[in-house]
This record gives structure tokens, C-alpha cells and sequence, in this order.
């Protein structure tokens, strides 16, 4: 698959980078080298984000002792205004003329995080990838990316009829639009904690627990004290998807949690247009691939009326390389430093 025009078998040179992946969660940072679409990791660290009250101190952290490459871009989650970003879950004001003068960067861009993972697309492999839906064999057209991790990104590539060409949206904060009985009480529910009800307050990892906690009360079945414990004191999310195998609520949340994902999916491959396809990033999806798998997913990504047969010619992929949001920022910071 190509993304851009195949080089002509000339040598190309290879460039060093520095590429970020700004999470809510956490935040990667790598010195990486790229020759033509192909990415390799020279030095890569992971830096829990609420932990540090500025991504100046995080970067000066992880540039200390090492050689700092002239050009850098970040994928940042949150919505990317000229050459600044205000964090959605994170309290960061990141300015990419102020890094530049900082850190003595040639060239310094920042991404929106699912724009980022757009980019990346070209330097993965078959091997990177899992197929829910194999859609018309070498469709072509715009393409779809959706990531559901701290929160909900949504991304796009339009095709100009030779190349792709990512785009940022912030599709995760529109509004949630129940399609049943239960989702319109999980709706209600909802309208009574925050002020906005989006659809990364559903398909997210903080919305995998706003789940759980819904159908708790919507069943009137409490939370057994071992499962209490352990989302208390670690990963609640984790927590929850693990008892699903023994625990009927538990199972239930991971059941609607996959079915709202592949009904969002959907919405974002009509507004799109995907003859391309679909791709499924972030944190989560590789983590719950039998549930991706057993056609829930895929039955609500299709249940959309008279466009099912539309969206039955789209292929749909899961994204299996983690590395994928760092090697878009490195593969634009290439070719900027390249022009």
C-alpha cells in the first residue's frame, strides 16, 4: 500500500528526528531515523504525563546528556490552533516557537495525536495490522482513523487521485447519540455529571468506567468488593475488562463499550467517505481483540440503514503497532527537514 508516491529506486538519505506522542496518560519521546517511509528507533523513553506540570520540563528531562536533533513534530491530544495546543486531559499549554527557541530546534511541529497516526500509516507493515472487515479488495479513497485511548480521536485522509493527505478533526467530542433504550438511560445518566455528553465520554477509558458505573446502577447490582479493590488501586479500566470473564456486569460493559465503538466507527466512515478504509488506533483496541473479533463491532459499524451496503465495501483494521503515533511525528519531521 502507498501513501505517497513510490520513490523511483533512488538512495535516499536518511534523517534523525525527534518525534513525541503527547498523551494524557503518558507521553513517548524518541530519537528516531527515517529513510523514505522506512522508521527505526534509535533511543525511545515513556514519561507519565500528570506527573510533570509542563511538557518543557518532560522534554529538557529526557534531551539531557544525548544529542538533540535540529527538527522535532509532536502529536499532541487535543486540538492544534496555528503553532499551539491547550491539552484536552492534561493542564499543557505547548508552544512550538517557544520549544524552538528553547531546545535549539531547526524545525518544531506539532500534531494533532490522530493526524499523527495518520502520518504514520506508511511505515506500517501487513504484519502491523488485523483484519475485522476485508471490505473491496484495492478500494481507493479518503481514510478513516479512529483511536479510542485516555480519550477519543478521530482523523482522516482525504485522496487528491495520487496521494493521501492526513487531516486532524476533533469528531470525539461531538455529541453522543444513543440508539436504544439502554443508551438513551446511559444518556440520562450521563447529562447528570457533566455538561456535554460526547462520544469520547463513551469510548474512552475514563468512559469504559462512566460504563461500568451506569449499568451498576441501571442492573442495581453492586460492585463486588475484590473488584472494588483492585480498580481502586490500579488500573480501573484494566480492572474491569479483566473480570469480564467472571463478572455479568463487567462482561455487559465491555459489551456496550465495543458496540458504541463500532456504531461511532460507522459514523465517522459515512461523514468521510472511507472507500479507503478504517483504521482502529490508540491503547485500547489491541488490548480487547477477541471482543473486536466476535462481530459486535463489526454488526454495529454496519448498522447504519440503507448505507450498510456502503459501509460492507470498506475494509476495517485494527492498528497492532503501538509505534504508529510515533512514526507519523518522524516521518513529518522528515520531510519538512527534507524541503
Amino acid at each position: 500500500m502507498y501513501w505517497r508516491k513510490k520513490l523511483n529506486n533512488e538512495a535516499v538519505e536518511a534523517v534523525t528526528v525527534l518525534a513525541g506522542d503527547i498523551g494524557g496518560t503518558k507521553t513517548r519521546l524518541a530519537i528516531m531515523t527515517v529513510a523514505g517511509s522506512q522508521v527505526s528507533t534509535q533511543h525511545e523513553a515513556s514519561f507519565p504525563s500528570q506527573s510533570y506540570a509542563k511538557f518543557e520540563t518532560l522534554l529538557g528531562e529526557f534531551l539531557s546528556g544525548i544529542t538533540t536533533p535540529d527538527c522535532a513534530a509532536f502529536g499532541v491530544a487535543g486540538p492544534v490552533q496555528g503553532r499551539v495546543v491547550q491539552t484536552t486531559n492534561l493542564p499543557w499549554r505547548i508552544d512550538a516557537d517557544a520549544l524552538q527557541r528553547q531546545f535549539g530546534f531547526a524545525h518544531c511541529t506539532l500534531l494533532n495525536d490522530l493526524e499523527a497516526t495518520a502520518h504514520g500509516l506508511p511505515a506500517l507493515g501487513t504484519e502491523d495490522l488485523l483484519i475485522l472487515q476485508s471490505g473491496v479488495a484495492n478500494a481507493t479513497g479518503n481514510i478513516a482513523v479512529i483511536a479510542a485511548g485516555t480519550g477519543l480521536g478521530e482523523a482522516g485522509l482525504y485522496w487528491d487521485g495520487r496521494d493521501h493527505q492526513p487531516f486532524a478533526t476533533e469528531g470525539g467530542h461531538a455529541s453522543f447519540a444513543p440508539s436504544n433504550a439502554l443508551e438513551f438511560a446511559l444518556l440520562v445518566h450521563l447529562q447528570q455529571r457533566y455538561q456535554h455528553v460526547s462520544w469520547e465520554r463513551v469510548v474512552s477509558g475514563m468512559g469504559l468506567l462512566d460504563l461500568h458505573d451506569f449499568l451498576r446502577q441501571y442492573r442495581n447490582i453492586k460492585t463486588p468488593r475484590c473488584l472494588l479493590d483492585e480498580m481502586q488501586s490500579g488500573d480501573a479500566g484494566a480492572a474491569i475488562s479483566k473480570a469480564a470473564a467472571s463478572d455479568e456486569i463487567c462482561a455487559e460493559t465491555m459489551q456496550l463499550f465495543v458496540r458504541l465503538y463500532g456504531a461511532e466507527a460507522g459514523n465517522l466512515a459515512l461523514k468521510l467517505m472511507s472507500h479507503g478504509g478504517l483504521y482502529l488506533g490508540g491503547g485500547i483496541a489491541p488490548k480487547i481483540l477477541p471482543l473486536l473479533q466476535n462481530g459486535e463491532f463489526i454488526a454495529a459499524f454496519l448498522n447504519k440503514g440503507r448505507m450498510r451496503p456502503l459501509l460492507e465495501a470498506m475494509s476495517v483494521k485494527v492498528i497492532l503497532n503501538d509505534r504508529a503515533a510515533l512514526y507519523g511525528p518522524a516521518l513529518y519531521a522528515a520531510r519538512l527537514r527534507a524541503n
